[in-house]
């Protein structure tokens, strides 16, 4: 369900390395258009010489497609205001459900959930790509080894780019109606790295937040001038995405829009952008641990910086994901460089990488060795992928816990919408308040 961009990661996956354990028998979605992209895709990747000819239906007959092509589970990858209604209807209709994050966008949504797992008892998969890339993988290892102590603060700073975080402010992530705003859409992510690492459930939250520099007010401020509505045919403007560029967006996006009109280039200082480009948190944990947290979505490079005090020491995590906004030689810049690890390259001020340094109390600091990641999102989707599709066939369960269930998302999720209650009030906002206290 949703055949945009993010969905090609799970069709690629089912029609090629995961083939002999899954089968693609259905697309569901609003645009025709997009469908038939990713049909077009199966067919060839499948070698049937031609598209594959799946059925196509409409989200209004999700029922009616999981009874006719017999399916066993439905992948969700609809914009995020959507991802609880469609949930609760697929396991309601007896199927199995995986879930891009973020899980929902309200309490309320987060409550439905929480009500339709217990009322089906079907399974929900939360696809947290980041728990499985090495690096967080092995900041978790160090944490449950002991070598900190018990953790009793986490600093959390995570930038995006020019080009990766203005993205956000083109599409229809832009609306904090659909999104929820990146303290949801995005750091969901970031919220449920900590709540992993930690081993901890969140308990209060405090937040700041503000749109300072995308949206159109701000370009007024700054004299930008007269903006053009679209990327698309605006020239060699930095902050435009022209979809004649690159020929997936064109397919996916340019060429399907007279189906329902979405436009996927606005101008990021365009009106109506309600979400915030600059965010700040304190998170009160149950155990008494306590997090700051920052995300700016207009920053020169791109990565994040962890560090996690303990009784016994300290340990710092630095990634470097893109060095700088750098123009390749065709004049463009991958969206996203955490996905695209094979991007253009950057100065050596500021190299990519990670680095993994363990400082005990009377101690020297030690770098501690990551295992090199292979793909998209710092390593994460591959591995992500098998525990997907072939976590049934494992021989032992993962010491490092890193598949997701529904509880995880609520948790990941609940410290963003308690963020957005923060933000309306002046206020901490407790977990309690959100009546999600159950599940964190």
């Amino acid at each position: 369900m949703g055949t945009g961009h993010r969905s090609g990661m799970y069709v690629s996956a089912i029609t090629g390395d995961h083939a002999d354990v899954a089968e693609l028998v259905a697309w569901c979605d609003t645009n025709p258009g997009r469908m038939g992209v990713y049909d077009a895709e199966a067919g060839d990747a499948l070698g049937l010489g031609g598209p594959a000819g799946l059925p196509q239906y409409g989200p209004d007959d999700l029922e009616r497609m999981i009874a006719e092509q017999r399916v066993d589970a439905v992948v969700i990858t609809t914009p995020d205001y959507t991802h609880a209604g469609f949930v609760t209807r697929a396991q309601a209709a007896g199927v199995d459900v995986v879930v891009e994050k973020p899980l929902a966008t309200t309490a309320g949504q987060c409550r439905d959930i929480i009500d339709s797992v217990a009322a089906t008892g079907r399974d929900l998969t939360m696809t947290f790509n980041y728990r499985y890339a090495p690096r967080n993988s092995t900041l978790r290892e160090v944490i449950a080894s002991g070598a900190i102590g018990t953790p009793t603060s986490v600093h959390f700073e995570w930038v995006l780019d020019t080009v990766h975080g203005a993205d956000y402010f083109r599409r229809w992530h832009r609306q904090r109606e659909n999104s929820g705003s990146l303290l949801i859409h995005k750091a969901a992510h970031h919220f449920d790295l900590v709540n992993w690492w930690l081993d901890d459930v969140p308990a209060r939250v405090f937040a700041s937040a503000g749109l300072q520099f995308y949206g159109a007010a701000n370009a007024a401020a700054r004299g930008l001038g007269e903006r053009p509505e679209r990327g698309t045919g605006a020239g060699r403007d930095p902050w435009a995405l022209d979809l004649t560029r690159d020929p997936r967006l064109k397919a996916l996006y340019l060429d399907a829009e007279h189906h329902d009109g979405y436009l996927r280039d606005r101008d990021v200082f365009g009106p109506g952008i309600d979400i915030y480009d600059n965010m700040s948190l304190v998170v009160d944990y149950r155990s008494g641990a306590r997090m700051s947290y920052s995300l700016n979505a207009h920053s020169p490079w791109e990565g994040y910086t962890v560090a996690v005090n303990g009784t016994e020491g300290r340990a710092e995590l630095t990634v470097v994901e893109r060095g700088a906004v750098l123009i390749g030689e065709d004049g463009e810049v991958v969206l996203d460089a955490s996905a695209n690890p094979d991007g253009p390259g950057v100065t050596t001020s500021r190299p990519e990488g990670e680095r993994l340094v363990v400082q005990r109390h009377w101690g020297a600091a030690e770098g501690i060795p990551v295992p090199a990641g292979i793909g998209g999102h710092g390593g994460g989707d591959a591995i992500l992928l098998m525990d997907v599709f072939r976590r049934d066939l494992r021989l032992s369960d993962d010491p490092l816990g890193r598949a997701a269930g529904y509880l995880d998302g609520v948790r990941a999720v609940a410290v963003g919408i308690a963020a957005n209650e923060s933000l309306a009030s002046g206020r901490a906002v407790t977990m309690e308040e959100l009546g999600l206290a159950p599940a964190v």
